[in-house]
């Protein structure tokens, strides 16, 4: 961490705030706004971090939005990320050699990836300098964060989490949200389609605890290794020494079998028992949404080890754009041949940040046949964490570059029509709230890869489609329609909502000559006007096999909060807000300099 802090600073990308600032909310608010700025801002570095609630100030500082740039994610991986993914593209296609200097070339290659593999250390390491065991553990002497008003407590949000097999053959690498519920408890939040989980029911039919070591802190890198989507069973960590030409050293841990890299700046030991759960949450998520409060394991702590001079890393999450937005675009990089393998005929692809990644992907594809596009959702709803996406629109290869939505937009809306869609049901990530059952819910595909003739509608303004909309008995407070450039414009329309909104759309039909598409939001909390945000509301709050309704060329999408009006038994959760007071004090301290107008559209 040291080393990044130096390396950060020469390339002049981080911000180090001096002012006394909390844990409980201060700090996380601050960082929440930075990565809003343009460009995600710079990594910021806490330096004078205390707890207000029991007076303690704490000797290390806090090191945030660390990825949270293009450029920074370059500057800590060393290299460009399509380099990445180019060496990884080499070793999936590498073929018996011809020829001398195909041998020659071969033997350079297979030479470099002696590195790749993690090398066991004897002794210690520097993360293990200070040593807290029995009565001296304690989590709060860690400057962990609670980042918002309704969280369920402090949680650690970088955490490295590394687990094996009941065998120990398989080692695993993830990051999962870790609630403090005292001072030797932790929440495990790992998911039940994620690594640790499987190793953890074999713990749980054997009948016995499972070792856990996590880790903070040491190179970036291992924090992005965490989250790398690879095969189960491989280590993670090999992607460390992939990138960086170098193993990553590792010293086993005092209390559990693991072994963590030698140059992390905590390491928090335990051990899971699989008879004990404990009520996990809630937290605000990167959804922009808290997650509901379930039962997860708990890990009972045997050991804290830290670095004499270290720095706690954490990040931030709720509604976009955030750290994992550059994250996220690395990691869609470097494994995009591997995704190749599963659907080879996939050209790109691209998940925006305002949907969530899962909420949303955009695919091009070089389409062979009829059907091949359903072919391909069925591909990806099938491939490893693809298989949680929920909503996927494929295009053809003639289609403009995926992250220019303006043109991709019409591209597509100029060939949609409701033969376009594929409805179908599959798993979804634990963190969705807006099916009727958790896990499981309703998938929506969009084959946009061949042109149908589409009839353009006689579009109304805005204020008198409002009024005709109005007159139908649709409770209807604001409306604006976009894309009216293309074939199948999109009117959105702001609900106090008294019914169902499946009623509300019948009501629309006889509107159907002058709206192709339209979708239904609250009037709390959405601002028609602000497409980036709508996106984000829409793709978190449907579940397609229920919120979408087909009358001829029109379709409807109810993207609105659901409850007792449309028969949802299960808790709706509340947004991600940010707490006024804590905005106004930063602003009273001069650390906050987030422009107002980026306040409101992120809807802070």
């Amino acid at each position: 961490m040291k080393d990044t802090i130096k390396l950060l600073t020469k390339h002049n990308e981080l911000r180090v705030i001096d002012e006394e600032l909390d844990i409980y909310l201060e700090i996380p608010h601050l960082a929440y706004a930075e990565v809003k700025k343009e460009d995600g801002g710079d990594a910021l570095l806490f330096t004078n971090v205390v707890d207000k609630k029991t007076g303690k100030k704490f000797d290390e500082g806090v090191l945030m939005n660390v990825f949270g740039s293009y450029k920074r994610c370059e500057i800590l991986f060393g290299r460009t990320i399509e380099s990445v993914a180019e060496e990884i593209t080499k070793l999936l296609h590498m073929k018996p050699p011809s020829g001398f200097m195909e041998k020659v070339n071969m033997a350079k290659d297979l030479f470099s990836l002696k590195n790749i593999f993690p090398k066991r250390l004897s002794g210690e390491g520097e993360c293990q300098q200070i040593k807290y065991l029995n009565d001296e553990i304690d989590l709060y002497k860690m400057p962990v964060l609670t980042t918002w008003e309704q969280d369920g407590g402090p949680f650690i949000t970088m955490g490295q989490v590394y687990t094996q097999s009941l065998n120990g053959e398989m080692v695993n690498l993830g990051m999962y949200r870790l609630q403090v519920y005292d001072k030797n408890h932790l929440g495990m939040h790992w998911q039940i389609h994620k690594d640790s989980s499987h190793f953890f029911d074999q713990y749980q039919k054997a009948g016995k605890k499972m070792p856990v070591s996590i880790a903070i802190g040491g190179d970036p890198l291992y924090t992005w290794c965490a989250t790398a989507p690879l095969p189960y069973g491989v280590n993670e960590l090999l992607m460390y020494g992939l990138i960086t030409k170098k193993p990553a050293q590792l010293v086993k841990s005092l209390t559990t079998p693991l072994y963590i890299p030698k140059d992390v700046d905590y390491v928090i030991e335990g051990w899971v028992d699989p008879d004990e759960l404990r009520i996990e949450g809630p937290f605000g998520d990167h959804t922009g949404y808290y997650t509901l409060e379930e039962q997860y394991p708990v890990m009972q702590v045997s050991a804290i080890t830290m670095k004499q001079e270290r720095t706690f890393l954490a990040t931030v999450v709720g509604k976009p754009p955030l750290e994992d937005k550059y994250m996220g675009w690395a990691t869609g990089k470097i494994f995009f041949p591997l995704l190749k393998t599963t659907v080879p005929d996939l050209v790109d692809y691209h998940m925006p940040e305002n949907a969530g990644f899962h909420n949303l992907i955009l695919a091009k594809m070089q389409p062979l046949y009829k059907g091949h596009a359903k072919q391909f959702m069925h591909a990806f709803w099938g491939a490893g964490q693809m298989s949680f996406v929920k909503h996927a629109i494929f295009v053809d290869e003639k289609a403009p570059q995926l992250e220019n939505y303006e043109s991709f937009a019409t591209y597509v809306l100029n060939r949609f029509t409701p033969k376009s869609l594929f409805i179908t049901e599959g798993i979804l990530d634990a963190l969705d709230h807006s099916s009727p059952e958790t896990l499981v819910g309703g998938k929506l595909g969009i084959d946009a890869t061949a042109a149908h003739r589409v009839d353009e509608p006689n579009l109304l303004g805005d204020e008198e489609l409002l009024g005709r909309v109005k007159d139908l008995g649709v409770d209807a407070v604001s409306l604006q329609q976009f894309m009216r450039h293309t074939k199948n414009p999109v009117t959105v329309i702001t609900l106090n909502k008294a019914k169902k909104v499946k009623e509300y759309f019948d009501a629309l039909v006889t509107l159907s000559p002058h709206i192709r598409i339209v979708v239904f939001v609250d009037d709390e909390k959405n601002d028609v006007s602000n497409p980036y945000m709508l996106i984000w509301r829409v793709t978190n709050n449907i579940d397609a096999l229920r919120d979408i309704f087909v009358s001829g060329l029109m379709v409807g999408v109810d993207g609105t909060n659901k409850n007792a009006i449309d028969g949802f038994t299960r808790e709706w959760p509340d947004d991600v807000d940010c707490t006024p007071s804590v905005v106004e004090s930063l602003k009273q301290k001069g650390v906050w300099d987030l422009d107002e107008k980026l306040f409101k559209k992120f809807q802070l």
